[in-house]
Formats: structure tokens, sequence, C-alpha cells
């Protein structure tokens, strides 16, 4: 009994270094090459990217990007939203009253961001 112990033991020792090992070698390797639109703009165009457009290796969307909006760079200031590629108040904008595309009737007028607000 104590033979078949001691194999046991000895055979556990053995057993685990070989995992670890083969662990660091597999952490070590280098991963997949990220893929950036500089290079392949039509990475942009995939299901799920967050948008058309390439601007500093990242995708976006020109059209409601705040922090590119229309173009690479262009950032809305404070209270400003990027609603077709322009930076626009939604408090006041008949346009895109309170959001993108909500635009007031001919009558209304946009004010706090609420159409015919009185």
């Amino acid at each position: 009994m104590a033979l078949a112990t001691t194999l046991s033991a000895t055979s556990s020792e053995t057993e685990e270094p070989k995992s670890v090992r083969g662990r660091s070698r597999f952490l070590s390797q280098n991963g997949r090459v990220a893929l950036t639109c500089d290079k392949n703009p039509k990475i942009c165009l995939i299901k799920g990217s967050a948008g058309p457009d390439c601007c500093t290796k990242k995708c976006v969307n020109f059209s409601t990007d705040r922090l590119n909006c229309g173009r690479c760079g262009k950032k809305c200031s404070f209270g400003k939203i990027c609603c077709e590629g322009k930076c626009v108040n939604p408090k006041t904008n008949e346009k895109h009253c309170g959001k993108c595309g909500n635009k007031c009737n001919a009558k209304g007028s946009c004010v706090y961001g609420m159409c015919s607000y009185a």
C-alpha cells in the first residue's frame, strides 16, 4: 500500500510541470494580427462595425459620431449631437428636435427638445 501511494505521488508530480509548460508556451505565442481600416477600409462595411467610415484606424459613422461629425476629428461642442454629419442643438433644432430625425410640424417650433412646447 505504501508503494502505491509513492507511485501515485510521483506520477502526479511529473504530470503537473508538463501542463504548466504547455500553458506558458501557449501564452507566449503571438496572437492574430489586428485588422485596422487604414490598411483595409472594407473592414468598416462588415456587419457589427461601428460605422462605414475609417478615421485614425477606427471605424466610425460620420453621420452620428459626436467625435467625428461629418469628417475625422470634428467634435460637436457640449450639448450638441451629430445628425446627418452636422452638429446640431437638439433642444432648438426643428429638424432634429430632441433626437436625430425628429422633425417638428410646420406650425410647431422646437423648445427644450420638444415640438410645440407651450
